[in-house]
Parts: C-alpha cells; sequence; structure tokens
C-alpha cells in the first residue's frame, strides 16, 4: 500500500481551532480537515506545515511542539500525518485550495464532516480548547 506522508498545522486561537474543507475532488473531497500538506523528500515534517500554509492560505506560521502523529489507513493509501500546535505570525487564511474555513470551539468541534484522519485527532484537541 502506497505510504503518504503529510503534516497539519492545529492553530488555536481563544478557545477556538482553525479548519478547512477541502475542494471537490477525489476521495475526500468536500470533507474537513486541519490544512496543511505532503512532506517532500528530505523535508522535515515541522518545515512542512509552515511551507503548505504559506503557499496555500499566504498565512505565517510558527510551528511549535507536535501534539501527534496519526497513522490511518484509506481504501487507497497509508497516511502518516504530523500534527503540530501553531501559532499565526501574520496573514489571515485566505482560501486559495480550500472552499470554506471555520473557527471551531469545544462544543462545535465534531459539527463538521471531519475527513477520517483528521477525526482521530478530535479527542487530544479537546484539551486544549
Amino acid at each position: 500500500m502506497k505510504i503518504v506522508e503529510v503534516s497539519a498545522a492545529i492553530v488555536i486561537k481563544d478557545k477556538k481551532v482553525f479548519c478547512a474543507q477541502r475542494p471537490d475532488r477525489g476521495s475526500l473531497g468536500l470533507f474537513w480537515e486541519f490544512p496543511g500538506g505532503k512532506v517532500e523528500p528530505g523535508e522535515n515534517p515541522k518545515a512542512t506545515v509552515v511551507r503548505e500554509l504559506e503557499e496555500e492560505m499566504d498565512t505565517e506560521l510558527e510551528a511549535g511542539s507536535l501534539l501527534c502523529t496519526i497513522e490511518h489507513d484509506y481504501e487507497t493509501f497509508h497516511l502518516t500525518m504530523h500534527c503540530y500546535l501553531c501559532s499565526v505570525i501574520s496573514g489571515e487564511f485566505k482560501l486559495k485550495e480550500h472552499l470554506a474555513s471555520r473557527w471551531l470551539d469545544k462544543e462545535q468541534l465534531y459539527s463538521v464532516n471531519w475527513a477520517p484522519a483528521d477525526l482521530k485527532i478530535l479527542p487530544i484537541i479537546e484539551a486544549y480548547i
């Protein structure tokens, strides 16, 4: 099975976490996720999340500590997702790839249709918001 390694930004502000809706394409189209992207060959996963958010959302982040690493088997690939607690340095999350975004508090956390791998992160995030 193909292995895909990605990094995701967990941005928490005012007891809310940022999430975005994927475009309507592919098997994960329209699901909600924590934004990020694929780790390039030789790239540090922590650097990936900073690069991806700058490219996809015109937002400069500082990646802090590793919150968790999620392993998930999708139908056609295995996903390894490194999740970093991040803070915004500059920018306001301009959506270049995603359809929508939201800031969710603890009561709203399960109100969107999460991608299955991202859903696994929610119990960990609940302790932070």
